[in-house]
């Protein structure tokens, strides 16, 4: 049966609340291009090596209890096909229960230079960035490379991460991830990911250039981090990898988003602590740009062409804006967590995103309006400039 234009356009009686909602899906339409566009142009960039340019490096891996495949992951760092570099693992607890793992690997690797620095010196809320203080009084070489736990690479890491630096203007090298996942929760968790977690990083970049890092890799000199205050300066952040690459930016010098993509080793013990961590990171993204958080609104049109389908009672003119809104948005996970990344949970399970989209919303709400945080068992408020308040929620 034939359609008419006239027919197509039949009671299409909006309201303020439909236009505003209509606007809302074609901004999202429009995002999910310009975020394949933005792939397109950084995965279409060369990349220039230099042959002879291998310095030395110090990897700095701060430990705090036990990731999944903590060891198989930590043992790739020792697995590198490079000439001289050092590894130095930290702990602030003699309790933790990744000393023991660390300990092995230090046993099946006795040729390399690997440390195992336990201090129990604090300088801020952040955790996560004493462990890397107490570390760095260690680092032999001038170039530092810092990675979390749950971060797995290839044998050409090194190699691949360390070569924009033969460029004495870039002071901070970075990378993307895969998620390995196993599980519904962890696989859920991994689309969002690849799917929309870079795209908007992508697109991020292409409009204002590399401003920032991800705690997956964070190639850094010394030079760089003294001059921006060292560790002490981002010690009570909550966005302490955002402010790694923010901060270099600031003080002039250049971050380069590598072409090397590691794996991150999800692990996730329930949906709970999923959401836990999607809300914590939706709150480091609030407060390193409230605007730029605000306006991820206008990125989740399955939601809103839904929503839209729903208040005008699904005329012919809305069911065709939610069908292109919602296929294009396939098309960009497919091209940006598929083709690019490379991602395999993403290449199974692509048909997830709409439920993603929905839950992703759903935090995207709680990180607007939540400034508590449970972090490793223990509980913060956070100020709007991202630092981070320890506080005792049973007595509040």
């Amino acid at each position: 049966m034939e359609i008419s234009a006239s027919a197509f356009l039949t009671n299409i009686n909006l309201t303020v609340i439909d236009v505003l909602i209509l606007i809302l899906c074609l901004s999202a339409t429009l995002f999910y291009c310009y975020s394949i566009y933005s792939a397109v142009v950084t995965f279409g960039e060369s990349h220039i090596y230099a042959p002879n340019f291998y310095p030395p490096i110090t990897i700095l891996k701060p430990i705090c209890g036990l990731d999944r495949d903590i060891y198989e992951n930590l043992a790739t760092f020792c697995q590198q096909e490079y000439s001289t570099y050092q590894i130095i693992f930290s702990v602030l607890s003699p309790q933790d229960p990744g000393i023991d793992v660390v300990k092995q690997i230090i046993r099946d690797f006795p040729k390399l230079d690997i440390q195992l620095i336990l201090c129990e010196r604090i300088i801020g809320a952040n955790l996560k960035v004493s462990n890397l203080a107490n570390a760095l009084s260690f680092a032999k070489y001038e170039i530092l490379v810092i990675a979390d736990s749950d971060i797995r690479v290839g044998e050409d890491y090194l190699q691949r991460v360390v070569q924009p630096l033969h460029d004495n203007k870039v002071g901070v090298v970075t990378c993307l991830f895969r998620s390995v996942a196993e599980g519904w929760v962890e696989i859920l968790e991994a689309i969002g990911t690849a799917c929309y977690i870079h795209a908007t990083s992508l697109a991020g970049k292409q409009l204002e250039g590399m401003k920032c890092a991800f705690g997956s890799t964070i190639v850094i000199r010394k030079e760089v981090l003294k001059a921006i205050g060292g560790f002490e300066a981002i010690a009570d952040d909550l966005a302490d990898d955002f402010q790694l690459g923010y901060l270099p930016a600031q003080a002039g010098y250049k971050v380069v988003l590598s072409d090397y993509i590691v794996e991150h080793v999800l692990s996730a013990n329930t949906v709970v602590d999923s959401i836990n961590r999607q809300i914590r990171w939706s709150q480091c993204v609030r407060v390193t740009g409230f605007w730029s958080y605000l306006g991820l609104i206008f990125t989740y049109g399955n939601v809103t062409s839904l929503i839209l389908s729903v208040f005008t009672q699904g005329s012919y003119f809305i069911w065709f804006t939610l069908v292109i809104t919602w296929v294009i948005r396939l098309i960009m996970g497919w091209f940006i967590g598929v083709i690019f990344l490379k991602d395999s949970t993403a290449r199974k399970y692509l048909w997830l995103i709409p439920l993603w989209d929905f839950l992703s919303l759903i935090i995207w709400c709680c990180g607007l309006f939540s400034n508590t945080i449970e972090w490793h068992g223990r509980y913060f408020k956070l100020s709007k400039y991202g630092k981070l308040f320890p506080y005792d929620c049973k007595n509040t």
